[in-house]
């Protein structure tokens, strides 16, 4: 394992215990099946970038499912059937081009180090995808945290709504979706913490924008 690898490893071990992580992922599978899934269809390829514990790769119904993340042990947490990359999200090799139709990134962004790499990450998602396939980013919205955003060592690029828009105009890609206010800002948050609190709370988008916190944007490929 890189010393790269290591250090995201020891520290998200610290950020979630196994506790923490049985939550998230009883989130998660609210989250995919009353939201998400609206956005997947059950033929679909799915690359999940960033996949990190997988919740929700593991949990959205589809053909075929990639998890792409530098960290091998990616590879333990990932359900029987799902494809491990431990790929640069810049240069996804081992993906044709064209051939995938959902690329699903989640507080993933704000870990790269630039906007360049940011804008070579959704570059690299339009390539993979085929004509009409979709890119769904679940970001955390500067604009609503200024401080908190940097609570976490390993945030280092400042993203909004808007300027997530703009990246995914650049990148080739038509925004049919952008959503500013949308999820609490981690799991860690009051409110909602329990699956029927999250599962009502999306159904209630009029609470959105007193506690949401990310932003959820989709950007799909022109035909």
């Amino acid at each position: 394992m890189s010393s790269e690898a290591e250090v995201l490893k020891s520290m998200y071990e610290a950020r979630f215990d196994k506790n923490a992580q049985a939550r998230k992922n009883e989130i998660w599978k609210v989250l995919c099946r009353n939201y998400f899934q609206k956005y997947v269809k059950s033929a679909d390829t799915v690359v999940d970038i960033g996949a990190g514990y997988c919740e929700f790769i593991n949990n959205i119904q589809c053909a075929d499912k990639i998890a792409v993340d530098l960290n091998p042990d990616v590879s333990t947490r990932a359900n029987a059937g799902i494809r491990v990359i431990n790929e640069s999200c810049t240069q996804l090799s081992s993906i044709p081009s064209g051939s995938v139709d959902c690329v699903f990134m989640s507080n993933f962004l704000e870990h790269l180090p630039s906007k360049e790499l940011v804008l070579n990450t959704l570059r690299e998602s339009r390539r993979i995808l085929r004509s009409g396939g979709r890119i769904m980013i679940l970001q955390p919205n500067i604009r609503f945290l200024p401080g908190e955003y940097w609570d976490y060592f390993d945030h280092h690029t400042a993203l909004t709504d808007r300027s997530l828009a703009e990246a995914l105009v650049l990148a080739g890609f038509e925004v049919s979706v952008c959503i500013p206010r949308f999820l609490p800002y981690t799991t860690k948050s009051r409110l909602p913490q329990s699956p029927w609190l999250v599962a009502l709370y999306l159904r209630l988008p009029i609470f959105w924008r007193y506690i949401g916190k990310q932003a959820f944007l989709v950007g799909i490929v022109p035909a």
